[in-house]
């Protein structure tokens, strides 16, 4: 995990042109009332950063997929002039691919998002942005994570969205060993507070969420992830003596008054629209350091393996 998360700078740095070419020409003059994302884990986390993305450059309202509805339930739902994204690191996912199969045969046009060339997405899709990335041999996504982020925004810069060219805006390795940094410090009150929470708002909402789940699945620890906003609406109610509170969205002086503790992630000097790209490492670097402040190895988590099949 420690190796792929240092890898990220490389990867995006590579990618990013190529992302880009690779939608911009099926993509120009189309037209779409709205977008379809479906995925699951990490891969939802990441669709949830398109969808602000799509809404605040594009106008294009966006629907997160249950797949279920076409898998358990045989549903079949009328939407109008669609653009259907599936993510899926492993290209595996047999319910993402069936709503890809399901759009794909209504006609809408179908992007998969995927690090494995030749999987069932790739097959599915009308149009596949490879990643890439190389093997990822972590169970936890993390490469393969920032890399999906990439493809999302030049698809939404393809679509004539007005957000900055991204080569020269990306993570550096100086980055990696900030945030390596402040997670180090921060592992500490995370590994010995109850509960944990992890914050954000906007773009950085899908942060707070893939940070929080990798929280879950690298070092055990019980992280529930929160809209800012939402937060307000009663939760903040457990956020005394005790408690922690990781923080995409700034200081939070109130909920530091309750008696939680606040751990700020770093800010990317960086737009705030690619920032996700950035900031997910703070997430990624505490989760392995929980993990090893308590003797778990996150390479071998407890139940989970790195390709999960869902109908």
């Amino acid at each position: 995990m420690e190796k792929e998360i240092r890898q990220q700078p490389e990867v995006l740095a590579r990618g990013a042109e190529r992302y880009f070419k690779t939608v911009k020409e099926p993509l120009a003059g189309r037209q779409f009332d709205m977008v379809l994302l479906a995925a699951r884990g990490s891969s939802d986390n990441a669709a949830l950063f398109a969808r602000y993305l799509v809404e605040v450059f594009l106008g294009i309202p966006v629907t997160l997929a249950a797949p279920s509805v076409i898998t358990r339930f045989n549903g079949h739902i009328k939407y109008s002039r669609c653009l259907a994204i599936g993510i899926s690191q492993s290209g595996a996912a047999p319910d993402v691919a069936e709503v890809l199969a399901a759009l794909r045969r209504d006609g809408h046009l179908t992007i998969g998002i995927t690090n494995t060339a030749d999987s069932r997405m790739t097959h599915e899709a009308d149009l596949s942005i490879l990643l890439e990335a190389e093997k990822e041999n972590s169970v936890a996504a993390t490469k393969t994570y920032s890399a999906s982020l990439l493809a999302l925004y030049e698809i939404v810069r393809a679509l004539g969205g007005a957000i900055p060219e991204p080569s020269a805006i990306l993570p550096d390795d100086a980055w990696v060993e900030r945030t390596l940094a402040a997670a180090a410090i921060a592992s500490g009150p995370v590994v010995r507070s109850q509960p944990v929470f992890s914050l954000g708002r906007g773009f950085g909402f899908s942060t707070c969420q893939e940070s929080a789940l990798k929280l879950m699945e690298c070092a055990l620890i019980p992280c529930k992830a929160y809209s800012s906003a939402d937060f307000e609406h009663g939760p903040k109610a457990l956020a005394g003596h005790g408690s922690a509170a990781i923080s995409f969205d700034g200081l939070k002086p109130d909920l530091a008054a309750q008696g939680c503790e606040i751990l700020v992630a770093p800010v990317a000097d960086a737009p705030e629209p690619i920032r996700p790209i950035w900031e997910v490492m703070f997430g990624q670097w505490l989760a392995l350091s929980a993990a090893r402040a308590r003797g778990l190895d996150p390479d071998v988590p407890q139940h989970i393996r790195k390709v999960t099949e869902t109908l």
